[in-house]
């Protein structure tokens, strides 16, 4: 088990208690030298203790200790960083060294050095410190009991006190440059010396050209700054070192870029540049300053090992640099902070005005340690998704640097109870665990908010690898990480994502300019289930599922009046609202019902001619929020192009490839949603209708290879049928001793009506299972009508079969007496047209009594119950009427007589109705009595 850092390594007291203030951090020589300030700069061996000395440090003491010596070394030297630096510090460093009052090996590190440049000692020397912000060029000031105008005025005060400043008294009344001899004078006679010149950008902006102050003028400021650095070197003992920015952003309006240059020209002729701190020196320099020693080697090499050990195991999902070996060391030199917070700050954020190299670094890791050690922050590192963001504090370190606009941006997006991301925690546990989605952000923020390029110049953003880098810790899932991502990609309105947000190479970056997202969701709302989105699903639907050819018709949320009743075989998809719930399938069993029942507003006879397709219930608000987004990416490139919403070129280009990424996932999210075959279903005549539920293969294939592998697994739709399979059909429900025939139209026309009979695909299904039985004495005979005894073109097993509605279908055992019995004689031509049965199963045409004659005419009454008269009037048509019709010489008259009793006596309303529809109707007789 991993220890955190806290159990480590322990933040100095100052950081512990949050009294680490900006100006703890902010090296000011003057006051140093004035003897004011904190204790850790005033004190040599407090401030080498404190103190990692960088490469270019140490260089710059071996060339002090050498000139001081007079061994060698440069005369003049020019310090120049970026704003913040450690310039300052560095003449720190030269001071104590040049003043200490303490044998060099009470000074932590100062030995090395001395030994490297070849010497044994250093002499104590006299110095003065020349601070350009401390005295203004218009106002006179003391040193101590002397009126002092000019920088060469102080600058022979502090070597020479009251002798000093009389070699440069009246060029100080005066206001003009000492010039080279007087001041080789001054520094021989003060020799080993060294002059520190801090911010002298700041003493010559001030400066008005053509206009002179007390202080003299821009001109001979810069007559006396040539002039010290010749005379510097002259004198063997003597050194100058000067601090100038490697800008003017750090300096106000053109004339400090105008004092710079002219400096940089100045003092570059006898120069020795020294520069920055390096990144991998920061790493020492923030934790000596911010930490105590580690207390706990052992615990610090394994969780540095672990982090290398977890980076080489996710490979090439991390930047390169990870599965390099010395990257193992460069964990164990920035502990318990990881690389990658140096490498942004340093990398990025310095590239900010105002923002101070190592200066603004040790402040903003001083806030977010303190806030870290009170919140019992248990990372193994300090990683970029570990800054506390929503602490007041930390935020505003970040965001004094940044344009405005971006607290907001945090305190929505990123780290916040009210945040997004804190938001999607809660409602995703694997995400609340580790608190995934906010550490996502936070890296995002820390390397994409100054708008520098990561990786290259014109390339905006992080990569995955990048993101994943500033997030995982051992142990934990890089996928959990990455998954918070895409998910943050899609919720977030302020961050950007490069190209597909599934490509490797996509970039993402935060931006206090919301990004079209927040439009997009403001537009989703304009688009109601009713108006929009139910006929964009319908039409999603039909493209998806149009086109099986196991279907004669697809019905796309029609109703049922809408849907014909005819031996066709259709697919019903039933309408959202009749969503299929595994747990809970009341809604789509009862929407399937009502079309096996009804034909708008008569009884549907071909019921089993339908099969359905329902949407899953918790798929189908996915689906809704996919044809939304579609909709609202669509509405916003139409409003561009028709010039009435204004974005620039990478938003027009962002928002085309979010409505082409929406429009293409909505097939797909269709099919997943859209996944249930429903199919009538009963076990016996006798026994309840049921429907049954069939998952559709989403994963692989085509919709129509996963409907034909449903309905072969589950035998749906009969495209082949045996001879054997009719012959059991029949012997279960059609053949009796009474009736050892049946039509083989009726059997079809049944299978159309009952669930209970076999969904054959088409007629010819069971045409050529008649032609299979046929050749074989085993299923059935043959016949195309019968009298009295007598089958007519009676076949049995020869193979021949004549294929009309008069077919008839004889139970074998019947079939083979009848070959015994009677003679089968050679067939006869048939007549013309036969009654092709009732439609109603086991009914066939019952044969006259031998030498009878033929009835002439028919008469029936029947009883209609008032609780199913359409229903039973229907049947009557159907079944009696149309089939006394058949013979084109009938003549069929029907009545439809109604009595009803009122036992109370009929209501004015009923009575007025009726007598206007019967009216209407043209009854022949309508009395109330």
């Amino acid at each position: 088990m991993l220890k955190p850092w806290r159990e480590v390594i322990v933040p100095h007291a100052d950081v512990l208690k949050g009294t680490a203030v900006q100006a703890d951090f902010a090296a000011d020589i003057s006051s140093v030298r004035s003897g004011v300030g904190p204790v850790e700069y005033r004190e040599a061996g407090l401030f080498f203790a404190r103190t990692f000395i960088t490469e270019g440090m140490g260089q710059l003491l071996e060339q002090v200790a050498l000139r001081l010596a007079g061994k060698g070394g440069e005369p003049v030297i020019q310090l120049q960083t970026a704003f913040g630096g450690g310039k300052t510090h560095t003449l720190l460093a030269v001071y104590h060294l040049a003043t200490r009052d303490c044998p060099l090996s009470e000074l932590p590190g100062v030995s090395a050095v001395v030994e490297r440049a070849g010497l044994l000692d250093v002499p104590r020397a006299n110095v003065a410190v020349l601070d350009g912000v401390r005295h203004s060029p218009g106002q006179p000031w003391k040193a101590g009991r002397q009126v002092v105008r000019t920088l060469w005025g102080e600058l022979a005060y502090q070597l020479g006190k009251a002798d000093g400043y009389s070699r440069v008294k009246l060029a100080d009344e005066t206001g003009t440059s000492p010039g080279k001899e007087v001041l080789r004078e001054l520094l021989a006679a003060a020799a080993p010396c060294v002059v520190l010149l801090d911010e002298l950008a700041v003493w010559m902006k001030n400066f008005e050209p053509g206009k002179d102050q007390s202080g003299g003028s821009y001109d001979s400021n810069l007559a006396f700054v040539q002039a010290l650095t010749e005379a510097a070197k002259q004198v063997p003992t003597a050194v100058v070192l000067a601090s100038l920015p490697d800008s003017a952003q750090a300096s106000s309006g053109d004339r400090g870029a105008k004092a710079i240059a002219a400096l940089e020209q100045i003092v570059g002729r006898v120069e020795a540049v020294w520069r920055p701190v390096a990144t991998e020196e920061a790493f020492e320099i923030v934790r000596r300053r911010l930490f105590e020693p580690v207390h706990d080697p052992a615990a610090r090499d394994a969780v540095c090992r672990a982090f290398a050990d977890c980076y080489r195991a996710e490979g090439t999902r991390l930047p390169a640099e990870t599965q390099e070996g010395r990257y193992a060391d460069r964990l164990a030199r920035a502990y318990p902070i990881h690389p990658e917070v140096f490498d942004r700050l340093y990398g990025d954020w310095s590239t900010l005005d105002g923002f101070q190299r190592t200066r603004g670094v040790l402040k903003l890791m001083a806030t977010a340690v303190h806030r870290l050690w009170a919140d019992g922050n248990a990372d193994a590192m300090i990683l970029p998704g570990s800054l506390p963001l929503a602490d007041r504090q930390v935020m505003a370190e970040m965001t004094k640097v940044l344009p405005a606009g971006w607290p907001p941006v945090i305190e929505g997006d990123i780290d916040g109870d009210r945040a997004e991301t804190t938001e999607l925690e809660k409602k995703e546990s694997k995400f609340g665990q580790i608190g995934a989605a906010r550490r996502v952000a936070r890296t995002l923020f820390l390397g994409t908010a100054p708008g520098s390029a990561a990786v290259k110049p014109g390339v905006r953003g992080l990569d995955r690898g990048r993101v994943l880098l500033g997030c995982l810790q051992p142990g934990q899932s890089a996928g959990v990480y990455l998954d918070a991502l895409g998910r943050l990609a899609d919720r977030l309105h302020y961050l950007n994502a490069s190209g597909e947000k599934s490509q490797d190479a996509t970039r993402f970056w935060f931006d206090t300019k919301a990004n079209l997202r927040r439009e997009m969701e403001d537009r989703k709302r304009r688009f109601d289930d009713a108006a929009f989105i139910r006929p964009a699903v319908e039409r999603a639907v039909r493209k998806e599922f149009d086109g099986l050819r196991l279907f004669d018709g697809l019905h796309v949320f029609t109703p049922h009046a809408d849907v014909p009743d005819d031996a066709n075989l259709r697919l019903v998809v039933l309408p959202p609202e009749a969503a299929y719930d595994r747990e809970q399938p009341r809604l789509a069993t009862a929407a399937v019902d009502d079309y096996l029942r009804q034909h708008g507003n008569q009884p549907r006879h071909r019921a089993n001619r339908l099969l359905f397709l329902a949407a899953d219930a918790g798929s189908l608000p996915r689906l809704r929020e996919l044809v939304r987004v579609a909709l609202a990416w669509a509405s916003i490139v139409d409003d561009v192009d028709k010039g009435q919403l204004n974005i620039d070129l990478g938003q027009r280009r962002q928002a085309e490839k979010e409505r082409d990424a929406a429009t293409k996932a909505v097939p797909r999210a269709t099919r997943e949603c859209f996944r249930w075959l429903l199919a009538p279903a009963q076990e016996s005549p006798t026994a309840k209708v049921a429907v049954e539920a069939h998952p559709l293969e989403t994963a692989a294939g085509t919709v129509e290879a996963a409907v034909e592998r449903v309905r072969e697994d589950n035998s749906l739709v009969l495209t082949e049928w045996s001879p054997i399979h009719l012959r059991t059909e029949l012997a279960q429900v059609y053949w009796t001793a009474e009736r050892p025939a049946v039509l083989a139209f009726t059997f079809w026309e049944d299978t159309q009506k009952y669930p209970y009979l076999p969904r054959l695909r088409d007629r010819a299904v069971l045409d050529k299972v008649v032609r299979a039985g046929a050749v074989s004495r085993d299923f059935f005979g043959l016949a195309h009508g019968r009298d009295g005894e007598r089958y007519e073109g009676f076949r049995f097993g020869d193979g021949e079969v004549g294929l009309d509605d008069t077919l008839l279908l004889i139970e074998p055992a019947v079939a083979r007496d009848y070959v015994v019995v009677v003679p089968v004689a050679p067939p006869e031509a048939r007549p013309a047209e036969l009654p092709t049965g009732s439609g109603r199963p086991g009914e066939s045409p019952p044969p006259p009594p031998k030498g009878a004659t033929r009835p002439k005419a028919f008469h029936g009454t029947a009883d209609v119950p008032q609780s199913s008269a359409k229903l039973r009037m229907v049947q009557l048509a159907e079944e009696v009427i149309n089939l006394l019709g058949t013979d084109k010489d009938t003549k069929v008259r029907v009545t439809v007589e109604i009595t009803a009793d009122f036992p109370a006596g009929v209501s004015d309303t009923v009575k007025r109705a009726v007598s206007e529809n019967v009216a209407a109707l043209h009854f022949r007789t309508a009395d109330w009595e």
